[in-house]
């Protein structure tokens, strides 16, 4: 059985997030891991922080996941395995063990947030944590909610596609929620002037998503983070799917819809899938 794991620090906006990966999971079949991590504190002297403290912490902490547990149950009307994990110590560090431990079908957490592991994906922290988190990681915007996913995009630099493309989680996707999938190429480039390697790795795509029937999106614009979101908003893409490389695409798009002060499309979920 597919595993979601749902990340949460009981803010707000991670809550809604969890509501989405429930809704997720019963659509799909999956079974859910509400998955929380409470902070040791730093002992500001030389004096170690009382062992009663840390128990009641973890106490406390164990009574909110169970509580949430309860509510979930209630609304996918028991149709939904869920489970629970309760850590201490390093968001990042202890989420990215799990996942190396039962590799889930995907993470799914909460796009903004004053605290906790929102704060740490969107913050300084953006690149780091799509380096630690290997599993395809979701990221559900504030007041969104799942309904369907009718139609995907795949946002794609057309570089290196054989190595960077994985197929078989995109075509999983697809089938799984019979969506279409639109790829995504932002670029100064035209189709009259294409270089030889755009060409050469845009016909390797389409050799790799051979009977996903995807429509291919060629988009003229400098500045692809633009190019990407305002897509999306024309189109109304349900969720869109990006590759995090060294220069991440991720994180500039979410920097560009706060200055633009959208929330980038406000329904629409982002997925980084490494390659």
């Amino acid at each position: 059985m597919k595993t979601i794991i749902a990340a949460t620090d009981f803010s707000p906006v991670s809550l809604n997030a969890v509501d989405y990966a429930a809704d997720m999971a019963c659509m799909t079949d999956a079974q859910l891991v509400l998955f929380h991590v409470y902070a040791v504190p730093m002992a500001l002297t030389e004096i170690p922080v009382a062992n009663f403290d840390i128990g009641q912490m973890e106490t406390d902490a164990t009574m909110l996941i169970e509580q949430l547990k309860e509510k979930l149950l209630g609304r996918t009307e028991n149709r939904v395995i869920i489970h629970t994990e309760v850590r201490a110590g390093d968001v990042l560090t202890q989420l990215s063990d799990y996942c190396s431990k039962i590799t889930p079908h995907a993470v799914v957490v909460g796009a903004e947030s004053a605290s906790g592991i929102e704060r740490v994906m969107f913050g300084g922290k953006t690149l780091i944590a799509l380096k630690k988190i290997q599993c395809p990681l979701l990221v559900v915007p504030p007041f969104t909610r799942f309904s369907n996913i009718r139609k995907i995009g795949l946002a794609c630099d057309l570089k290196d596609v054989v190595d960077s493309v994985r197929v078989e989680e995109i075509r999983e996707l697809v089938e799984e929620f019979g969506a279409e999938l639109h790829v995504l190429h932002v670029s100064e480039e035209t189709r009259d002037t294409f270089s030889p390697k755009t060409i050469e790795q845009s016909s390797l795509l389409q050799e790799m998503l051979d009977g996903m029937n995807p429509k291919y999106h060629f988009i003229n614009e400098p500045v692809i983070e633009k190019g990407v979101i305002e897509f999306a908003e024309k189109n109304k893409l349900d969720l869109l799917i990006i590759i995090p490389k060294k220069h991440g695409l991720v994180s500039r798009l979410f920097h560009y819809s706060h200055s633009k002060e959208l929330v980038l499309h406000a329904h629409m979920p982002v997925m980084s899938i490494h390659e």
